[in-house]
């Protein structure tokens, strides 16, 4: 087979980007500096065979009534996760140490740290936390509880911290009810069941007096701020006293994040859009704040034919008839400069191409993948309002606007000029290809970000940079 006619492989930093290489081995290294194996080889290959990376690790903390359990119980539903309490540790696993915790208890002693924390490191190393991960439901409670979970490896990727003022923590410990079946937590006043069959079987939990809850309250007071800085560059503060849906809410979504990757990242970003969204400023300002190459794909057919190039004397035709460029003949211009070093190097912000699936994927083809894509979103009368109404001065090639950007003088007024693609009849035409194929093209690009381009261009631009500087949503394997 020729040489030139074999696949090219994919850039080595694109393709590492793509199946989370980096992340990897960052994740290897940092389990083999916290366990030190003898075998570290056989130690990465169990590692690998775990598939566990994006396994959830989560610490769920707060004061007594902050809604602990309910969070906790609400997670592991929705990430398929292992719940890890007291009362599970003590009550539903059969465990080497929970013999000797119980006897503390039926004593009303207090456990010792290093007794819960070699109960909860049992409990951690079977399969099912393995695998799934776990949520840590108000542990640790205390500096060295936080140590010794450490000092075993076993360190959160999310603490959730509730909180919520002292008075409202005593009126819902009073108020709280169990169903024995489910473990559900409800409220006499806040949460009360609509099912008559579970308001039955509700009982009140062995809680603490009024007394002893703020006795528990001042203990964890005087506990927290050593575990909050331990835990200060995972931990988030959540208000509980707020709707709970509001308060799932909010969890849910810090959970689903993850940490800041120390691997090397190229943006490669692709503005999609109707005629008139604001494509090309936004390019202009992301390329200059970010030292990216801002690549227009019209632009870049207009220099190849005003270059005279081979290319370029067979595009010319087309661009002067004002018809569509073949795609075979884009890409021979398009995949060189997308692959050439300063873009490989500062990486790149692309806009005019690809305006349908096909060009999608000869992109794809080449191993020109985005890893930021923005749809602009923009209401036809606001297209028809910005296209319309712009008119360029021949002499200076100034752009002006009717409405938002007038001439300054009579004189230039009077020699302004509307490019014929910002005729009603054509503007027309233009949107109406778009919207034929952005359906498809949104599928294709399944993890794209949507704008609304009715709104300030500088409000715009931090949208877009909040998600250009943010890792992107970590994807289970399947």
């Amino acid at each position: 087979m020729d040489a030139s006619a074999r696949p090219r492989p994919p850039p080595m930093a694109v393709y590492a980007e793509e199946k989370g290489v980096f992340q990897l081995l960052q994740n290897m290294l940092e389990a083999l500096l916290i366990h030190e194996p003898d075998d570290p080889i056989q130690y990465m290959i169990d590692h690998l065979k775990q598939n566990n990376d994006d396994a959830p690790r989560i610490c769920i903390l707060g004061p007594p009534a902050s809604g602990k359990t309910t969070v906790a119980m609400w997670l592991c539903k929705r990430l398929d996760a292992i719940r890890i309490s007291q009362e599970t540790l003590l009550f539903k696993e059969i465990l080497a140490l929970t013999k000797e915790a119980k006897a503390y208890k039926e004593r009303k002693q207090k456990i010792p740290n290093a007794l819960w924390a070699n109960l909860i490191r049992e409990r951690l190393s079977n399969v099912d936390c393995i695998k799934q991960g776990w949520i840590l439901e108000g542990f640790p409670e205390n500096q060295e509880q936080a140590w010794m979970l450490q000092s075993f490896g076993i360190i959160p990727r999310h603490v959730v911290v509730l909180y919520a003022p002292d008075t409202v923590l005593i009126e819902r410990n009073s108020g709280k009810r169990l169903d024995p079946f489910t473990e559900e937590v409800y409220h006499t006043t806040f949460d009360w069941p609509s099912d008559l069959l579970v308001q039955q079987r509700l009982v009140k939990p062995e809680d603490l007096s009024e007394q002893e809850i703020a006795k528990k309250l001042m203990e964890y007071h005087r506990n927290f701020l050593a575990v909050f800085r331990i835990y200060q560059k995972v931990l988030k503060s959540i208000n509980a006293d707020q709707p709970s849906m509001d308060v799932l809410s909010q969890v849910l979504t810090y959970v689903q994040t993850r940490p800041r990757s120390a691997a090397p990242f190229t943006p490669r970003i692709l503005f999609c859009g109707p005629p008139g969204s604001g494509k090309s400023l936004q390019a202009a300002l992301i390329a200059q704040k970010y030292d990216v190459v801002n690549i227009c794909c019209g632009q870049l057919l207009k220099e190849a034919v005003a270059d005279k190039t081979k290319l370029g004397e067979l595009i010319k035709p087309y661009i002067d008839s004002g018809c569509p460029v073949p795609d075979n003949l884009v890409m021979k211009i398009l995949a060189p400069r997308l692959n050439a070093l300063d873009c490989m190097t500062n990486g790149w912000v692309l806009y005019g191409f690809p305006r349908d699936v096909k060009q999608g994927k000869e992109l794809q083809k080449s191993y020109i993948n985005p890893n930021r894509v923005f749809f602009f979103n923009l209401p036809h009368d606001s297209i028809m309002e910005r296209l319309s109404q712009r008119r360029t001065d021949p002499i200076t090639g100034e752009r002006y606007h009717n409405t938002f950007r007038p001439a300054p003088t009579p004189e230039i007024q009077a020699r302004l000029r509307q490019n014929p693609r910002d005729k009603e009849e054509n503007i027309e035409k233009r949107v109406e290809a778009y919207n034929r194929n952005i359906k498809e093209l949104e599928d294709f690009y399944e993890d794209a970000f949507y704008i609304n381009a009715d709104q300030d261009p500088y409000t715009i631009f931090e949208f877009i940079e909040s998600c250009i500087i943010k890792p992107l949503p970590c994807k289970k394997k399947k």
